[in-house]
């Protein structure tokens, strides 16, 4: 009959248990769009190609995939190795980490719910007691008891709640997996951003101490015509004003590179006195030729902000099927056995054998209110967070639209930067050996002059952008993230390396 009972109770929960997937809302996900491209305007395969350092054409590859870490398509081993030493220090990984390993915790902790929870004891007592007897007097004695057992406690999981309660918690272990991959994938974005920048701010005090010193030989040839009384000191004076123009624009551009240089030092987790290493060069960076531009369709599986964000609908669900078993008869089934004596040599003999077994149900009657309000809640959050599933995804195709076109403007802006660089070289050159030789006056030189210089820093700029755009592309495109080299390891734990690009 013991055995018929237990049997009958393991279907019911069994099949109550099964179940309680009904007391989950339905979950269904905006579907991706199902044209190919990101822009409502068809976007060219190719952008604009100009001679010159990152001026070549990017092919736009549509529907392929990314096989490797992106940024080794930049092609420089110091920016791997950067990229790499980053993701092993940088301290704000190690939180997303830490997060993720107290996910798992949590999710184990829940989980052993499961499993009858056993416990032993053993115990030895030494007690003296009075007894009444007639007449008003009283006698006491001592004894001795001992005792040992083992017990047992188990909650049949009849409507699901325990279910649920672990469902909720292996959701946000994922969520927190794929918030570490997004914190690697950001670090890894502020790394390749932090050394392009540094990269152009290089360049342009390169370019702006070059124009200095041509500013203060033409300054020299100013004085010079003008004790020879070929000039007036006018143009003394606005040469000496245009070379304290330029003069000016050092520390701004020097106190940029300080701020590069200082959050790279934090970003690979060291202090700014501490980093000593070389300024990053365009020279050293190659412009990604090849860009795979994955299809629309594939994008949410590949941007790790918009798993996130389904873990969370999908922990949020769980949230509301919890606040629905609440509503029914919790189980709880105990037993023990074990021993008692007052002697050690008879505290194992059958005689001393001591056993329990219990069973309690607990339904919930009257709350206050209290289970109505859980319930009102828990639909409030999944609302909350399906809400926010969609805002991500629409964020993730903004990012990728604005990025797409911006690799192809960044190409014709560059291609013009580099026509106007060049003419207004010439147009330098004419005008200078034209002062010489007396030809021209000093304004028509000194206009030359301000044009040559803007369009020089114009085309730096120009030029970086090309570089951080691209980045800005592939890391919205979802940085290849996915392929990581070990099964069930997070790819920002375990960077990604090899793999070919051109």
């Amino acid at each position: 009959m013991y055995r018929v009972t237990l049997k009958s109770l393991g279907l019911l929960t069994l099949g109550v248990g099964l179940s309680a997937c009904s007391f989950e809302p339905p979950i269904h996900l905006p579907a991706s769009p199902d044209k190919a491209g990101y822009t409502a305007a068809p976007a060219p395969d190719e952008t604009a190609a100009s001679p010159g350092k990152g001026g070549g054409a990017q092919m736009l590859d549509y529907g392929k995939n990314l096989h490797q870490a992106w940024w080794k398509l930049y092609h420089s081993p110091r920016l791997d190795a950067l990229v790499a030493l980053a993701m092993k220090h940088n301290p704000t990984l190690e939180y997303a980490r830490a997060q993720l390993h107290q996910a798992e915790a949590v999710a184990s902790i829940n989980a052993s719910v499961f499993y009858p929870q056993v416990s032993a004891n053993l115990g030895a007592q030494r007690a003296k007691t009075s007894v009444q007897t007639g007449g008003g007097k009283s006698s006491s004695y001592t004894y001795s008891l001992f005792t040992g057992g083992v017990g047992v406690s188990y909650y049949p999981d009849i409507f699901g709640v325990n279910r649920l309660v672990y469902k909720s918690s292996e959701a946000q272990v994922e969520y927190q997996r794929y918030q570490l991959e997004a914190a690697g994938l950001t670090l890894s974005g502020n790394v390749v951003s932090a050394a392009i920048g540094e990269a152009a701010v290089r360049a342009q005090i390169d370019a702006t101490q070059q124009i200095i010193q041509q500013e203060r030989k033409l300054l020299e040839l100013t004085r010079t015509q003008y004790h020879a009384g070929s000039v007036s000191e006018l143009n003394v004076i606005n040469q000496q004003a245009q070379l304290a123009s330029s003069e000016t624009l050092l520390p701004p551009l020097r106190q940029q590179l300080a701020v590069y240089r200082h959050e790279m030092a934090i970003l690979v987790g060291s202090y700014p006195s501490e980093w000593h290493d070389k300024p990053f060069t365009l020279e050293e960076l190659h412009l990604p030729k090849h860009i795979p531009v994955s299809l629309p369709s594939a994008l949410v599986k590949q941007r790790p902000d918009v798993q996130a964000a389904e873990r969370q609908i999908r922990y949020a669900a769980a949230l509301v099927g919890e606040s629905r078993a609440e509503f029914f008869p919790t189980l709880q089934l105990t037993g023990s056995f074990g021993y008692a004596s007052n002697a050690t040599r008879t505290l194992f003999s059958p005689a001393s054998t001591v056993w329990s077994l219990a069973a309690s149900l607990l339904q919930p009657i009257f709350e206050g209110g209290r289970l109505d309000a859980q319930e009102r809640e828990a639909k409030a959050v999944f609302d909350a967070e399906f809400a926010n599933y969609r805002s991500t995804v629409l964020g993730a195709f903004q990012q990728v639209a604005n990025a797409l076109r911006a690799v192809q403007n960044d190409a014709d802006a560059l291609a013009a930067e580099t026509t106007s660089l060049d003419a207004s070289r010439q147009a330098l050159d004419l005008a200078e050996y034209e002062y010489r030789t007396g030809a021209t006056d000093y304004l028509s030189l000194l206009t030359a002059e301000v044009q040559y210089n803007d369009a020089k820093i114009a085309y730096l700029k120009a030029q970086a952008q090309r570089y951080q755009d691209t980045a800005a592309l592939l890391l919205a495109l979802g940085g290849g993230w996915w392929n990581q080299p070990v099964k069930g390891v997070p790819a920002a734990l375990s960077p990604v390396a090899g793999g070919q690009a051109s």
